[in-house]
């Protein structure tokens, strides 16, 4: 397992070799200061926080500045830890870049959906519409939401209007097309959650992961 902080750029199209056309999203993939490690010794458990995004120190709250002063490093913007199977070969202070993922990878990505306010059940759930006559007064209601005199009570996990949307979504198993070392940048294939220059956290896929430790085992 290995992850990186990086800012979703936007979306394009590339051509492969063969003439394919994929939609693919570019990413911009560091560079990210190690700030702090975590071991399994000490913390229970195996982890890497890093910072991502350069801010000026003024802008930063005090406890933040510690955070970067400890590990000698700038002030960042973006900050997220990131579990791994091993902190072997991390240090405080290490700056991660686009490279360490190559063309041909599979990673999963983490970012904010697009938040679109507060919204009915149409358009949130996909309800069926009312009836569409003049008398009706029920078009997009709601309608009854519960049992009468039993269960007296509105059952758990029933959809109704609200928040749209401004909520964490992982996108799995999406191939890595190019990684651009110099520019640190990547394009992955498929959409990614997320509004152009939001942030994204991008870790090696989970999935992929345990297959191919099972085939290992076999």
């Amino acid at each position: 397992m290995k992850g990186i902080l990086g800012k979703k750029i936007g979306m394009t199209q590339l051509y492969t070799e063969d003439g394919v056309l994929i939609p693919v999203t570019i990413v911009e993939a560091g560079p990210c200061a190690v700030i702090q490690i975590k071991t399994e010794s000490k913390d229970k458990y195996n982890a890497i926080k890093l910072g991502f995004d350069d801010i000026k120190e003024k802008r930063a709250v005090k406890a933040k500045k510690s955070i970067f002063k400890k590990a000698k490093s700038d002030v960042k913007r973006f900050i997220r830890e990131i579990r791994l199977d091993s902190v072997e070969g991390y240090e405080v202070g290490h700056v991660l870049k686009a490279d360490i993922f190559s063309k041909g990878e599979y990673v999963d990505v983490t970012g904010m959906s697009k938040g679109k306010g507060f919204q009915g059940g149409m358009k949130r759930w996909n309800w069926t519409a009312g009836k569409a006559g003049h008398g009706s007064m029920h078009h997009r209601r709601v309608g009854s939401i519960g049992g009468s005199s039993f269960p007296s009570r509105v059952h758990k996990g029933k959809t109704m209007p609200g928040q749209l949307g401004n909520e964490k979504v992982t996108s799995q198993n999406l191939e890595i097309i190019n990684v651009d070392k110099e520019a640190s940048l990547m394009a992955i294939k498929g959409a990614i959650a997320g509004h152009n220059n939001s942030y994204i956290v991008i870790k090696s896929a989970k999935k992929k992961q345990t297959k191919q430790s099972e085939k290992n085992k076999k």
